[in-house]
């Protein structure tokens, strides 16, 4: 049997977590209703992924395995006020509002709930997010599995311990500004050194890209892929010694960690 999935929030993450289920192949429309407040984004859940539409939280959870919260932080009080009763009580509640612990979120739905806390990032609009989840103690394996499906379906997941949301949050969550930032320096560089910018622009985006895919598929140290590009005497290294020397590391380093702090604050860790 296909599980039901209910979004509780239609904006940019949950269309990404959804249309990421229906590219699966697990999932069809139908097995699929968004509840959001927004006409806009009923419509387009209707006319562009042809899911079941509401603005009733409560009607779309009632026969839902999942459901997904995927609405601001500040709202979910109310949101979960008008709809927890109706969740039936073997389903999975995935949330994905920063901040918001398992605790928190128990109090919200009721004691004795299968809950997930989700840490994804917008790379799910193209099918290459990051993902983080932390369950709490009533999830099931099956269940884990079936978190494990639906944002395995927009990239890879991991699961980790709640505590480390907050870092799982500063290194991919807000990783992705720091990746385009530096897509935008490398293409500016590019720009400097003589290129067009619609050249340039592309070559930059397309080399983080392959870095990226050298890691993930060859099982290499970044450090390792490095060296293998830097010839002695050569190019890469002349541009690896002023990366150093303008302290390009500890910059990437200290920003995870200064965006993973906020989160904590945020969250009132």
């Amino acid at each position: 049997m296909v599980e039901q999935l209910a979004f509780i929030g239609a904006g940019v993450m949950g269309e990404a977590l959804a249309r990421a289920a229906l590219s699966s192949g697990h999932w069809d429309a139908k097995d699929i209703i968004a509840a959001d407040i927004a006409p806009q984004r009923r419509q387009l859940f209707a006319d562009e992924l042809g899911t079941h539409v509401t603005a009733d939280a409560g009607e779309a959870v009632a026969q839902a395995d999942v459901v997904v919260l995927a609405v601001k932080p500040q709202v979910l009080p109310d949101v979960l006020g008008a709809c927890a009763a109706a969740i039936p009580p073997q389903a999975l509640t995935m949330s994905i509002a920063a901040g918001v612990p398992l605790t928190r979120l128990a109090d919200l739905l009721g004691q004795n709930r299968s809950i997930v806390r989700v840490m994804p990032n917008i790379a799910a609009r193209v099918g290459q997010a990051a993902s983080a989840y932390a369950p709490n103690q009533y999830v099931t394996d099956e269940q884990k599995a079936l978190t494990e499906r639906l944002l395995g379906a927009a990239g890879i997941v991991l699961e980790v311990e709640e505590k480390l949301l907050n870092a799982v949050t500063g290194l991919s969550g807000s990783g992705l500004a720091y990746v385009f930032m530096f897509i935008e320096a490398l293409a500016d560089g590019g720009v400097a050194a003589g290129l067009p910018r619609r050249q340039a622009l592309p070559l930059a985006a397309q080399t983080v890209l392959g870095a990226a895919k050298m890691v993930l598929e060859s099982g290499d140290h970044p450090g390792a892929l490095k060296d293998q590009v830097c010839s002695p005497g050569g190019t890469t290294i002349a541009a690896v010694r002023v990366l150093e020397a303008h302290g390009f590391r500890a910059a990437a380093l200290e920003a995870v960690v200064a965006a993973a702090q906020r989160a904590a604050e945020l969250a009132g860790d």
